[in-house]
């Protein structure tokens, strides 16, 4: 691209490059600072200067420039690696659980954008089989507690952060995010430059990768580049099984409350159903707040036992890995839902496997979308949600029969969000409205499936 600062220059200097993009002259610095301009700015920036689209865009590869060491020797202080499939390898520090040539923190490198909630998003199941890069810096400096777990343990391989975990500052913590990852077999590493380890998975797309942090200080890279590329990935892998219940089980906690504890807000109305793919307990917990009486059965299970509960309606549960490969033994069972008329609501892999009962297909994005500000556009009100998200892959709208109608997109890149069934009532979306972390501008999505077995229900329990 074109230097920024010629850019500046052409619009006039900062002042006026401020007035003419709309933006504050603190934004200016920031993009001389980062080397780049935001694509929104760039229609603006053509039409005031003549310059092309070429001129703006920024190099391949820029990532690589004095950012990421490629450097296979060990620097002085360092005792961790972080390396990657494409041969990158990064020096840190390790913190955690030490990881051995048997226990190695293997997996998908991916990055999340939140600026809180690391322990909810480590103990997300949707995050089986994933190292997760954090874009904020401060991490730790909270702690940790039982109340925030969203799974009974830590479903993370790993996780890459840039500073070293401060001593944690918050009224609820109870344990040092160090002891909890140690407790739980996790490696971390930090004193990694995130943001340009966060380019290069941006414009490289999502690969295989691994944290070594060896007790004896032995880095036998040969063997761990080996393993690397041993590793299938993601694409293709069914993980459901791996994070799913055991078995079917009552779930009778309500949302959390600090003034309340755990109160239950309202008595239970309706009998649903809730398939676990690897759910988040704040789900769970969203579905009492509005009255369901829920049962939470494994992702295996057969249409028969969901139906000897006799349900008002079936919640699909967000998880890991490729919804085709987890497709084969759930889509029939939810299409034979579908055929009886049971009120279905799926958020994120129950989304995506709902896609595969109503006849459409998935497919890998090229980043995926994971932190608790990816803004959504509802298709039907125009109104915007700035969500939560955590998924790899997504619903082809193209490959949508006429019988199902999209209702939601992403703003950031158009894609599908939620989808909607013209003659079953099913309805689901991309994103996590339950949070946790994160906004809740979606909740209504929950009271949406309420009214949706009202309409069904044959007791009408509610008027």
């Amino acid at each position: 691209m074109t230097d920024i600062n010629t850019v500046i220059s052409k619009l006039g200097g900062i002042e006026k490059a401020a007035k003419i993009a709309r933006v504050s002259t603190e934004a200016i610095r920031k993009w001389k600072q980062a080397h780049a301009i935001p694509s929104k700015h760039w229609a603006t920036i053509i039409q005031a200067t003549g310059l092309t689209l070429k001129d703006l865009q920024p190099e391949k590869n820029n990532y690589n420039d004095n950012s990421i060491s490629l450097k296979t020797q060990r620097p002085s202080k360092a005792n961790a690696i972080l390396l990657l499939e494409d041969g990158t390898v990064l020096w840190g520090m390790g913190f955690g659980a030490h990881s051995s040539k048997n226990n190695l923190a293997l997996g998908e490198i991916c990055f999340s954008t939140g600026m809180t909630g690391y322990q909810e998003t480590l103990t997300d199941p949707s995050f089986a089989g994933q190292l997760i890069t954090f874009t904020f810096p401060h991490i730790g400096n909270v702690g940790t507690n039982d109340d925030d777990n969203e799974a009974d343990t830590i479903v993370a391989k790993g996780l890459i952060i840039k500073e070293k975990i401060t001593e944690p500052s918050n009224w609820r913590s109870t344990s040092h995010l160090n002891s909890w990852l140690k407790k739980q077999n996790v490696t971390g590493i930090y004193g990694i430059d995130t943001r340009a380890l966060t380019l290069l998975i941006r414009e490289k797309g999502p690969q295989n990768a691994l944290i070594f942090w060896p007790e004896d200080g032995n880095f036998d890279l040969e063997f761990l580049r080996k393993e690397i590329k041993r590793w299938p990935g993601l694409k293709g892998m069914d993980l459901a099984k791996e994070v799913t219940c055991p078995k079917s089980h009552s779930w009778k906690k309500d949302v959390w409350c600090w003034k309340s504890d755990k109160k239950n807000q309202n008595k239970p109305a309706y009998k649903v159903v809730a398939i676990d793919y690897g759910a988040k307990y704040n789900i769970f917990r969203n579905l009492v707040n509005v009255g369901c009486d829920l049962v939470v059965v494994p992702a295996t299970v057969s249409t028969e036992e969901i139906l000897s509960y006799s349900p008002d309606g079936v919640f699909l549960s967000n998880g890991p890995a490729d919804p085709a490969a987890t497709a084969h033994y759930t889509v029939p069972v939810l299409r034979d839902l579908l055929k009886r008329n049971i009120p279905i609501f799926g958020i994120c892999l129950g989304h995506q496997l709902l896609a595969h009962a109503l006849g459409g297909k998935t497919y890998k994005l090229d980043q995926g979308h994971r932190g608790a500000n990816q803004p959504v556009k509802d298709l039907k009100t125009g109104k915007v949600e700035i969500t939560s998200q955590n998924h790899g892959f997504a619903v082809d709208p193209k490959s949508l029969p006429d019988t199902v109608h999209e209702t939601h997109i992403n703003l950031f890149d158009h894609s599908n969000e939620g989808i909607a069934s013209k003659i079953y009532p099913a309805f689901s979306v991309q994103y996590h409205p339950e949070a946790s972390p994160g906004p809740t501008d979606s909740h209504y999505l929950f009271k949406r499936f309420v009214e949706l077995m009202d309409q069904h229900s044959s007791s009408h329990k509610r008027s």
